[in-house]
């Protein structure tokens, strides 16, 4: 009788399980993915120049990973800045990236879906540290 019950414990998580994975959404597939010409070391390295000549981190306390998720339209722009984990001042410190983002001339190729330009979601971890920030991974 235990192993009955133990087989059938088992069969039922197995099942929920694949139910679970089942009723998730589909992902978005795309046919190329947003660019940045030169790729994504050139954007980190214009990027870091732009913050640094542009921002006054001692205003923050940002030490740390952090993850700027963004989003790039079909035009190839950068709207929808969101910076985690908080800080103290979070909106002045997202206004502050994000004017650091604008200063970038240089436009993203679009990711494509279907051969037609698409809005997708970028995700850019930067390591802070106290007077300077790395690439991060």
């Amino acid at each position: 009788m235990k192993h009955f019950i133990l087989i059938l414990l088992l069969f039922s998580v197995y099942t929920f399980g694949q139910l679970q994975i089942n009723k998730q959404d589909p992902k978005i597939v795309y046919t190329e993915k947003a660019k940045f010409p030169g790729g994504d070391e050139a954007f980190r390295a214009e990027f870091h120049k732009m913050v640094n000549g542009y921002i006054d981190l001692r205003q923050y306390a940002v030490n740390g990973i952090f993850y700027f998720v963004f989003n790039i339209d079909v035009n190839g722009k950068i709207k929808n800045l969101n910076i985690t984990p908080k800080v103290k001042d979070s909106e002045m410190f997202i206004d502050d990236m994000m004017f650091a983002m604008r200063k970038i001339k240089t436009k993203w190729k679009p990711a494509l879906q279907n051969d037609k330009p698409v809005e997708s979601q970028y995700v850019l971890s930067v390591n802070f540290t106290s007077d300077h920030f790395d690439h991060g991974d």
